[in-house]
Order: structure tokens, then C-alpha cells, then sequence
């Protein structure tokens, strides 16, 4: 059987929990289909921008806040305690400490240092480096809005050098596009992340567990389903962003 390619294109902030959990399932579900059901299918992952939190709000240059207090002040305590108990709770179960402590940091240079991955070496470097910075930021709660600590992710996943990477952050270079981006994102109503669009016909949204996107390679497997309607969920036809 011939291996079809499945184009996958995730909107994701990394200032969003449940796009961490999001990320880690769609990985472990790709590994899953690939290593396990060997599913004549191939991968290509691109992840575009989005910002929750309104720069109106909080810059990367902000003054510091916790980010528990930042996010209960947003969200309400009821809310915030019912979404740390669920994190928790999925973070035991899969022995990956994503936790809340640390700074709450705004997302535009990272998103600006993911894009620049893929224009250098597409998914081959922009996933690493995403995987690199939601460890640093969720896991161990480092400020990703800090340009030592992009630079050293940048290096440590060989995007580009820190020196490098240093000098990109202090430019201006992709802010514009960066901004477009999410921009975009919202002006095709796109107003929560993550969200997981499917060769640009459809969208899954939410951070969904790896058995629903099992279940959605597992179908895209089989022959004649790229041509049929959607057989999970409502379809974004044109809907596809782009860079």
C-alpha cells in the first residue's frame, strides 16, 4: 500500500497548559501509528502562533508574576483549581511533571524562535525545539520569554548557535509575521488552542488524548478517505492557514 502523506498543521500557544498536554499526545499517537500499527502513513507536522494572553496584558518585558497567581487572577479560583487538579492528574499518569510553577511569560519570542526553525529546517527543527521549550517552560519553569533562556534552548537542540539566536530575539525580524499569524488565527474564528488542522480540511480541537488521534490516522489509512466527507468532525474547508 502507498504511504500517504497527512499534513498536520497545529495552532498552539505555549503560554497554554493544554496545548503542552495536546502536544504530547499527538506525538505519542504519531509514534503509536508509526512503530506500532505501522500505518502506511508519513507526517508533516508544521505548528503555527497564537497568543491567549493579549499584549495588552503582559509583554515579554512585563514585571515578573507568578504564573498561578497570574492565571487564577484570569481565570477565577474555581476555575484555575479545576484545571490544576486536571493537569495533575494527567501529569502523574504520565510521569511528565507539567506543573504551574514559575513567571507567566508572554509567548511572542518563542513563537518568533519556532518559525525560525522552520524556515531553516522545517519540522526537523521547529518539533525539537517546540518540544525543548514547553519542557523548559511547564516542566521546569523557566521564563520563556527570556532571551538567554530561548538561546540556550535554540543551541541545545541545534536550531542555531546562542550567539545567533541572540541576535535574532533582539531584532525585529518575524515580529510582523508573527503577529499576522495570530491575527489570522483569530480572524478565522479560531479563539481557543490547541487545535489541529488535518491536510487544511479538518480540525480537531482541544488537547485531545492519543486514542482519539489513533483513531483519526487509523481512518486516514484507509484508501479513498482523503476524497470522502469528514468522518470526525466539522470540516474548516477553507480554512487553511498558512504562512
Amino acid at each position: 500500500m502507498a504511504t500517504r502523506v497527512v499534513r498536520l498543521t497545529i495552532i498552539t500557544d505555549f503560554a497554554c497548559v493544554n496545548c503542552c498536554v495536546g502536544h504530547h499526545e499527538l506525538l505519542n499517537a504519531i509514534a503509536y501509528c508509526k512503530d506500532i500499527l505501522q500505518l502506511p502513513l508519513a507526517f508533516q507536522l508544521e505548528h503555527l502562533p497564537f497568543r491567549l494572553i493579549n499584549t495588552s496584558v503582559l509583554t515579554e518585558d512585563s514585571p515578573k508574576v507568578d504564573k498561578s497567581d497570574f492565571l487564577q487572577k484570569q481565570l477565577g479560583k474555581e476555575r484555575f483549581s479545576k484545571l490544576e487538579a486536571g493537569i495533575s492528574k494527567w501529569a502523574e499518569e504520565k510521569g511528565i511533571p507539567i506543573s504551574f510553577r514559575g513567571v507567566m511569560s508572554q509567548s511572542t519570542r518563542a513563537h518568533r524562535l519556532c518559525q525560525k526553525a522552520y524556515k531553516i529546517g522545517g519540522q526537523n527543527l521547529q518539533t525539537p525545539l517546540l518540544c525543548a521549550i514547553f519542557k523548559a517552560y511547564m516542566e521546569e519553569g523557566q521564563d520563556v520569554a527570556d532571551i538567554q533562556v530561548l538561546a540556550g534552548l535554540a543551541e541545545g537542540t541545534g536550531t542555531m548557535s546562542s550567539a545567533e539566536a541572540i541576535k535574532f530575539l533582539e531584532s525585529d525580524e518575524l515580529v510582523s509575521e508573527v503577529n499576522a499569524m495570530c491575527n489570522e488565527a483569530r480572524s478565522k474564528g479560531i479563539t481557543g488552542v490547541p487545535m489541529t488542522i488535518i491536510d487544511g480540511k479538518w480540525a480537531v480541537s482541544g488537547g485531545q488524548s492519543s486514542d482519539v488521534f489513533v483513531q483519526i490516522f487509523k481512518k486516514l489509512a484507509t484508501p479513498g478517505v482523503h476524497n470522502a466527507p469528514s468522518p470526525f468532525s466539522s470540516p474548516v474547508a477553507d480554512t487553511v492557514l498558512v504562512a
